[in-house]
């Protein structure tokens, strides 16, 4: 057997890991009386359009076609309503040829790093950064570089960046609305990878793409996230619909190749092979077809922003050093022993489950996932308070 795989295997993500503890302590004491924080899966229910959409295509369509497989790159109809959509929302050139539908971001990676990466080949990311990234470049087979962003609001260290590109770089996988931390990338940063990745790119005499992660494109509460194809051309953007729509069982998304990226029919034959040879071709036939008509929806974030403000504001008060976030559905606090590891364990004692920063990249902090309903929060602020007491004794 692949012995590789098999400690893979062996050692679960610390998010899931945790999300299962929980799972056990909420069958033991009451799911009320477990504050969970673990798992970024959205509380907020899908937009009407996409169950109507689902219950009209069932209702009234041909069933036969419906669960039938689509083209493997994704049904042409789909992608060509999807490039429309990005055409609109963005002003950027797209045809249905430069999509490829996905099972979901994670899929959107893989296929992606295994369709640019060669043995050898480095991928940078920013830290801190969802820990399965490192998995996903280790299994195209190169290598990941991690440069650290500058705390306490994590932006990027553009002189680290720039030093850190070297000759074997490929490319650079940035996440922004950011997991964990939520930092959202400003135009002026957007427009400094752009200048910067030009810059290395002319110097190495080979391109160095730049994938755009973006899960949590419209969760954002003080203005947009910029669409990064319109400030570095040689980007791939990666995306899934799990969080925009409420989807994450669903494992629905795209990669999207613009056609004005160096080498973009070679990197998108690259893309559809890369699907080919993993067994990524034909996403869910049924979601395809559902979303055809909400490429424009998004569920309704009003209450992620209601539980973003109360929960800052209420940890701050108490004493915890909080990163505000400006996008997705985590706040990024700071150990008060400076263990993140401790800091999570001593939070057990009071039913509190946050996920430790190590696996991120970073030490020192633990995520919590405030996608929940705001009771959850309300009942978890005593816990909170009664943890941080301890730590002032």
């Amino acid at each position: 057997m692949n012995e590789k795989m098999k400690a893979l295997g062996n050692s679960p993500s610390k998010i899931r890991e945790i999300f299962e503890y929980s799972r056990g302590r909420k069958s033991e004491i009451g799911e009320e009386n477990v504050f969970d924080f673990s798992l970024g899966n959205p509380s907020i229910p899908a937009p009407d359009s996409v169950n109507n959409s689902i219950k009209s295509l069932i209702d009234n369509g041909d069933s036969v076609a419906l669960h039938g497989y689509t083209s493997a790159q994704g049904d042409f109809s789909v992608r060509k309503a999807l490039a429309d959509s990005i055409k609109d929302r963005f002003s950027v050139d797209a045809s249905p040829d430069d999509i490829y539908m996905t099972c979901g971001a994670a899929a959107s990676l893989t296929i992606t790093l295994k369709a640019i990466c060669q043995p050898d080949d480095e991928v940078i990311v920013l830290s801190p950064f969802f820990p399965e990234y490192r998995v996903f470049i280790e299994n195209a087979g190169a290598k990941i570089n991690i440069v650290n962003t500058l705390p306490p609001d994590f932006t990027v260290d553009f002189s680290a960046f720039q030093n850190a590109i070297s000759e074997k770089t490929v490319a650079v996988l940035i996440n922004f609305p950011n997991n964990p931390t939520g930092a959202v990338l400003s135009a002026e940063d957007a427009q400094n990878f752009g200048d910067v990745l030009r810059k290395k790119s002319a110097e190495y005499s080979h391109p160095i793409y730049l994938i755009s992660d973006e899960p949590y494109r419209e969760l954002c509460y003080e203005g947009k996230a910029p669409f990064m194809p319109k400030y570095y051309e040689n980007t791939i953007v990666d995306y899934s619909f799990s969080k925009s729509l409420s989807l994450p069982g669903e494992r629905i998304g795209y990669i999207f190749v613009p056609s004005f990226v160096k080498d973009a029919r070679d990197i998108y034959a690259a893309v559809c092979g890369a699907g080919r040879s993993m067994g990524y071709v034909c996403a869910p036939s049924l979601m395809q077809h559902a979303l055809k008509n909400c490429f424009y929806d998004t569920a309704d974030i009003s209450s992620y922003n209601q539980n973003r403000v109360l929960f800052f504001n209420a940890l701050s008060k108490m004493g915890y050093t909080v990163t505000k976030p400006g996008g997705a559905f985590y706040l990024f606090v700071k150990s008060p022993s400076g263990d993140s590891n401790e800091f999570c364990e001593r939070a057990k004692r009071y039913e509190i489950l946050m996920v430790p920063s190590d696996s991120f990249g970073i030490k020192g902090y633990a995520r919590i996932a405030y996608c929940v309903k705001k009771e959850t929060i309300e009942k978890s602020l005593p816990a909170f308070k009664a943890l941080m007491e301890e730590y002032k004794k």
